[in-house]
């Protein structure tokens, strides 16, 4: 009897274990960037929207940017309006769920994380770290 109440429990588990895992591959895993670690640390990003950020990006740089201070829609669009300024900067996205920004820059690009700092400082939110990638 135990057997088969074990039986019981234990299938329909192991079934929707499997789904789960299944159904998980509904983004792109190409190069799985968004799993690198940068300098010892994870890159701890939204997968989907990181991996529809750096698509179609070859050759380039991305900073992704820890930001404490973002809570609204107006604090994200002052952002990317200030980096949009900028002519170094080749694509900007800001997850305001996350609390990062990602920024794309050439390779050539020297990133400035000071620089970066007073940008999103005159928006009213503070950069605390940033990792970056290349492609």
């Amino acid at each position: 009897m135990k057997i088969f109440l074990a039986f019981v429990f234990l299938v329909p588990w192991l079934i929707n274990a499997q789904d789960t895992h299944d159904h998980h591959d509904h983004h792109s895993h190409e190069g799985h960037l968004h799993e690198q670690m940068v300098d010892g640390e994870k890159l701890e990003v939204d997968v989907e929207r990181f991996d529809k950020f750096v698509k179609g990006l070859k050759d380039k740089q991305i900073a992704v940017v820890s930001v404490k201070g973002m809570v609204c829609d107006f604090c994200a669009q002052g952002i990317e309006k200030t980096f949009k300024k900028d002519k170094t900067v080749a694509k900007i996205d800001v997850d305001l769920n996350k609390g990062k920004v990602f920024i794309a820059y050439q390779m050539n690009t020297k990133i400035d994380f000071e620089k970066i700092k007073k940008m999103i400082v005159s928006n009213g939110q503070n950069a605390t770290k940033l990792q970056v990638l290349k492609l």
